[in-house]
C-alpha cells in the first residue's frame, strides 16, 4: 500500500495534524526519532486510523506514492535544514516537502530557491489554531513552489477550517516565504491582541475594581458584539474559571510572560522594512517588562501609584473600554496589513489581502468577526494603502476614537500602564497628523550631520544644506534610508 502523505515530528500539533489528515479519509505515514512515540500514538489515538509510522526516513520515502508529499512539524531553525537534508538524496523531481512549522520566512525563501534547484518543490505553510485547531481545523497559509499548490491543496483544504458561508481557511499565500512572512504577521498581531485585551483586564481590575465574575460577564457581552472572537471568548472562560478550593485560578497564576519568538521576529520585519509597527513593538516589550518580576516588585515600593479616583459613571467606562479595545484591533491590524504590503512589494509577493482575512475568520487564534470587514475593504480596493483609509473603517474610527483618549487618559491619570493602548492612540494621532516636527528633526540631522532636508517650497527630492554656525563648509552628507 502506498500512502498519501508522510508527516515528520509527532509533537502535539503533528500528532493532531495528523489525526485531522486521516480523518478526512487520507492515508499518513507518522515519522520520529522514537520508535517509543510512534508506538504510542499509533496504539492509541491513531488506532485504527489509516496510519503508520517509522523512525527510517528512507522507509517513509518508500511508502508514499508519487509525487510524494512529507510534511515537516518540527522545530524552526536548523532541526528543518537536518531533516531536509536527510530526505533529498532520497527524494526524485517534482516530489514536496512542506513546512509546517513556525520558520522564518528568510528560511523558507532560501530552502525554496536551494531545492528547487534539485527539482523538489519547497513549500512554507503557516499553520495557526493551537492543538485543537490542528484537530479540528486550523488555518493554513502556504507559499513558496506554487507548481506543488495542486498536488497538496485537496489535502491542506480538507483539514483546514471552515466558516459558516463555506468559505475555507486555506488558499495559496504567495511566492517563496510569503506564506511564513504572513504566519509571522499573524502572530504579531495575536500579540497585540492579547496584550490589549490584558491592559482591559487591569483596568477592569484596578480601575473599575470589578470581580473577576463580573469581568467575565463583560467579556461574555463583548463577545456577542463588534469585539466577537475567540481571544475575547477565551478570555471569559479564563475570569471564570475556578479551582476546586472554588477560588478564580487567574488570581494565583503569576504575572510573568513567555513568548516563542515569533512576536520578535515581525517586530524586526518591520523595522527592515521602514513599517512603523508599534503597537505590536509595545506588546512585545510589555512581555520583556513582565518578565522582570523581581525588579518591578522592588521599584513598586518606591513609586507608589497615584490615589485612585473613583469612577463617577462605571457603565459609561466600560462602554468606552469596549469601544477603545476596538478601535486599538482595528490600527493594530492597520499596523500588521501594511507591513505585508511593503514587503510584498519588496519582496514583488503576489499577496492577496482579502483572501488572507477569509483565511484568517476561521481556525487561527486571531479569528474575529471583523476580518468580515477587512476582506470588504480589499474586496473593493485591492490597492487600499491602510485599512484607516476605507469607508467603513473611517466611519469606525470616527465613532470608537473618543472612547480610545479618555480610556488612555483615564489610565495614565490612575499610573495603569497601557502601552498598547497608548500605542494605538499614537500610531493615529500621527497618521491622520498632515504636519509632524520631523522637520525640526531634519534640520538638527543637517545641523550636526549635514544630512539635508528637503522643502517645501520646492520639488520633493531636491535636498539642501545649510552651513547653519557659519562655522562648516557647504559639503553634505549622503542621502539615504535605512
Amino acid at each position: 500500500m502506498k500512502y498519501d502523505i508522510g508527516l515528520i515530528g509527532i509533537a502535539v500539533m503533528g500528532e493532531n495534524l495528523a489525526l485531522n489528515i486521516a480523518s478526512k479519509g487520507f492515508s499518513v505515514v507518522v515519522s520520529s526519532r522514537s520508535q517509543e512515540t510512534i508506538d504510542a500514538f499509533l496504539n492509541g489515538r491513531a488506532q485504527g486510523k489509516k496510519m503508520t509510522g517509522t523512525t527510517d526516513v528512507k522507509e517513509l520515502v518508500s511508502m508514499l506514492e508519487k509525487p510524494r508529499k512529507i510534511m515537516l512539524m518540527i522545530k524552526a531553525g536548523n532541526p528543518v535544514d537536518l531533516v531536509i537534508d536527510s530526505l533529498v538524496p532520497l527524494l526524485e523531481q517534482g516530489d514536496i516537502i512542506i513546512d509546517g512549522g513556525n520558520s522564518l520566512y528568510h528560511d523558507t525563501t532560501r530552502r525554496v530557491q536551494a531545492l528547487k534547484e534539485k527539482g523538489i518543490h519547497f513549500i512554507g505553510a503557516g499553520v495557526s489554531g493551537g492543538e485543537e485547531g490542528a484537530l479540528l481545523g486550523p488555518s493554513i497559509m502556504p507559499g513558496g513552489a506554487k507548481e506543488a499548490w495542486p498536488a497538496v491543496k485537496p489535502i491542506l483544504q480538507s483539514i483546514a477550517a471552515k466558516v459558516d458561508d463555506g468559505g475555507i481557511c486555506c488558499d495559496w499565500v504567495g511566492e517563496e516565504g510569503a506564506g511564513h512572512f504572513v504566519k509571522m504577521v499573524h502572530n504579531g498581531i495575536e500579540y497585540g491582541d492579547i496584550q490589549l485585551i490584558s491592559e482591559t483586564y487591569h483596568i477592569l481590575k484596578s480601575y473599575l475594581q470589578l470581580s473577576n465574575d463580573d469581568m467575565a460577564s463583560t467579556f461574555e457581552t463583548w463577545n456577542k458584539g463588534q469585539l466577537d472572537s475567540y481571544l475575547i471568548e477565551i478570555t471569559a472562560q479564563i475570569l471564570a474559571y475556578k479551582e476546586d478550593s472554588g477560588k478564580h485560578l487567574i488570581d494565583f497564576i503569576l504575572d510573568t510572560a513567555g513568548q516563542k519568538g515569533t512576536g520578535k521576529w515581525t517586530v524586526n520585519a518591520a523595522l527592515d522594512h521602514g513599517t512603523p509597527l508599534t503597537l505590536i513593538a509595545e506588546s512585545v516589550f510589555s512581555r520583556f517588562l513582565s518578565s522582570q518580576k523581581d525588579e518591578r516588585v522592588k521599584a513598586a515600593k518606591h513609586y507608589p501609584k497615584p490615589a485612585m479616583v473613583k469612577e463617577a459613571n462605571p457603565k459609561a467606562m466600560i462602554d468606552d473600554l469596549e469601544n477603545a479595545l476596538f478601535a486599538a484591533k482595528i490600527i493594530s491590524y492597520s499596523q500588521g496589513y501594511a507591513l505585508m504590503k511593503q514587503a510584498a512589494e519588496e519582496y514583488k509577493w503576489s499577496l492577496n489581502f482579502g483572501g488572507i482575512a477569509l483565511m484568517w475568520r476561521g481556525g487561527c487564534i486571531i479569528r474575529s468577526v471583523f476580518l468580515d470587514d477587512i476582506k470588504a475593504a480589499f474586496g473593493k480596493n485591492p490597492n487600499l494603502s491602510n485599512l484607516l483609509m476605507d469607508d467603513f473603517f473611517i466611519k469606525t474610527m470616527e465613532r470608537v476614537i473618543p472612547s480610545l483618549r479618555r480610556v488612555v487618559a483615564k489610565s495614565v491619570m490612575a499610573g495603569i500602564p497601557v502601552p498598547t493602548l497608548s500605542a494605538a492612540l499614537s500610531y493615529f494621532d500621527g497618521y491622520t497628523t498632515d504636519r509632524l516636527p520631523a522637520n525640526l528633526l531634519q534640520a538638527q540631522r543637517d545641523f550636526f550631520g549635514a544630512h539635508t532636508y528637503e522643502r517645501i517650497d520646492q520639488p520633493r527630492g531636491s535636498f539642501f544644506h545649510t552651513n547653519w554656525t557659519g562655522r562648516g563648509g557647504n559639503t553634505s552628507s549622503t542621502t539615504y534610508n535605512v
